[in-house]
């Protein structure tokens, strides 16, 4: 192979070379940070670029997937001074691939340090039963502190969670009497308050009672005042008739309206079942027949 050819085929593969340089492919869960003499230039998304070749060089290939940290644990001691171990975990993924590598080195190990580090603060400004009761809140709280430190890094932190709270023995026993004990407490309230309302329950029914009864003796009482009222109404209207009449009839209308009354009485008398023997007066006879001519008077007038 002569000089000629040699240089025809390494001009070629200069060319290859140079062609092969001039273009990157980027993969969707990726994306290259592309430095042009040493010097950051540009930030390569998903997909065909143009490359300045032999200028432009792909310094660092960055995966954008969310990842996730390993699990950690975190001591801590509490504002009530019990030591625990919180496991933690958080998820991140990249936003700016030239931040991600220029102004940090070891993310994995600067997440973690920050993660632990605000862990730390806001679990102590909590007690015990506070931190186990609202972990959701804690959760929200790193999750926020985070994102501001990893923001200055191109990342974002999308969740960090308390997995597990772990606590010693001696602190496992003291967490089961004070369970027994608050049982025993909501036991003992649980039946004060079934007592009260069956005692109120039992005076609201002779509330209840008491007042249905003085409802019939009000409801007695009226119709009493009412038969009362409607007995004096009949006797003032009799009155009325009979003063009526002895207007219209004068003396006889007086005399009819007693020998009538004094014939009634005769009626009731003889009727009694105690009367054994009725003695009456010689003149019965002209009271009787008195009556039946004031009567006979009284239907002619």
């Amino acid at each position: 192979m002569g000089l000629g050819t040699g240089l025809t085929l390494a001009f070629l593969a200069l060319m290859i070379i140079t062609a092969a340089k001039s273009v990157a492919i980027v993969p969707q869960s990726e994306e290259y940070v592309v430095e042009r003499l040493g010097k950051f230039r540009v930030t390569l998304n998903a997909g065909i670029n143009i490359l300045v070749p032999w200028l432009d060089n792909i310094a660092h290939k960055v995966v954008v997937l969310e990842r996730q940290l390993d699990a950690f644990k975190v001591s801590v001691i509490t504002a009530d001074n019990v030591e625990i171990q919180l496991e933690t975990t958080t998820f991140f993924r990249v936003t700016d691939a030239a931040k991600s590598v220029y102004r940090i080195r070891d993310i994995p190990l600067a997440l973690k340090t920050t993660a632990e580090s605000t862990i730390r603060n806001e679990a102590g400004k909590l007690e015990l039963d506070a931190l186990q009761s609202s972990r959701d809140q804690m959760n929200e709280r790193i999750l926020e502190n985070l994102q501001e430190a990893a923001a200055l890094w191109g990342l974002e932190v999308t969740r960090s969670e308390i997995t597990d709270v772990q606590v010693d023995q001696q602190t496992k026993d003291a967490q089961r009497q004070q369970l027994n004990a608050e049982r025993e407490r909501r036991a003992t309230v649980a039946r004060a308050e079934g007592e009260r309302a069956r005692v109120q329950l039992e005076a609201d029914a002779e509330l209840y009672a008491a007042q249905k009864q003085a409802e019939a003796v009000k409801i007695t009482a009226d119709a009493d005042a009412y038969a009362t009222v409607k007995t004096a109404e009949a006797a003032a209207q009799q009155t009325k008739v009979i003063a009526t009449a002895i207007a219209d009839n004068g003396k006889p209308a007086i005399d009819y309206d007693i020998l009538k009354r004094q014939v009634e009485a005769i009626g009731v008398l003889a009727a009694s079942d105690n009367a054994k023997t009725i003695v009456l007066p010689t003149d019965v006879t002209k009271t009787v027949g008195a009556l039946a001519g004031l009567q006979d008077l009284l239907k002619s007038s």
